[in-house]
């Protein structure tokens, strides 16, 4: 795959109504080396299901309210939080507040790649849970619909308003 320029407004969309609405920069290929996801979910919606997996992931909240389960308790997250993921950390981010949370997703693709959902009483009480743990993808989300290419919605894209900024020179100094 050669380089490529991408706009959020014209890429692929994919959206199954269960785990909110992601854009697929990867245009039908894998990026090879790690993954890049911005996604939307909806209270009380999950970005996918709890799992761990074998290489380290990143998520930024850039808009919105969000709930994450890991290894097996609740924190909340708000606009601006990161969560560090260390690959073998069991996790998943569920929409929470009175409207959609946008997040920026990045993940590392090396080592063998390996996924597991383990069965948890806190996510499964989210609905984003698995009643028997399992390394198959397909098992964990059987229950649910095939993600299918939707349409961009304008709605999506949170407002970001950029802070007032100082002249260079009338910032005080980093230590």
């Amino acid at each position: 795959m050669s380089w490529f320029i991408s706009n959020v407004r014209e890429a692929q969309w994919i959206d199954d109504g269960a785990f909110g609405a992601s854009v697929n920069f990867q245009r039908g290929e894998r990026f090879e080396e790690f993954g890049l996801n911005l996604a939307i979910v909806w209270p009380a919606q999950p970005l996918c299901m709890y799992h761990r997996e074998s290489n380290q992931e990143g998520f930024l909240i850039l808009a919105g309210e969000c709930l994450l389960i890991v290894d097996g308790k609740e924190r909340a997250l708000r606009q601006w939080d990161y969560f560090h993921c260390p690959a073998g950390t069991n996790h998943i981010i569920v929409g929470a507040g009175d409207g959609p949370a946008f997040l920026l997703a990045v993940g590392g693709r090396t080592g063998d790649g390996g996924v597991v959902y383990p069965v948890d009483e806190v996510a499964l009480a989210h609905g984003a849970g698995v009643e028997q743990e399992t390394s198959k993808s397909a098992e964990a989300y059987a229950p649910f619909p095939k993600p299918i290419p939707t349409m961009f919605d304008e709605t999506w894209l949170p407002e970001v308003s950029a802070p007032s900024a100082k002249p260079l020179a009338e910032r005080p100094p980093r230590d």
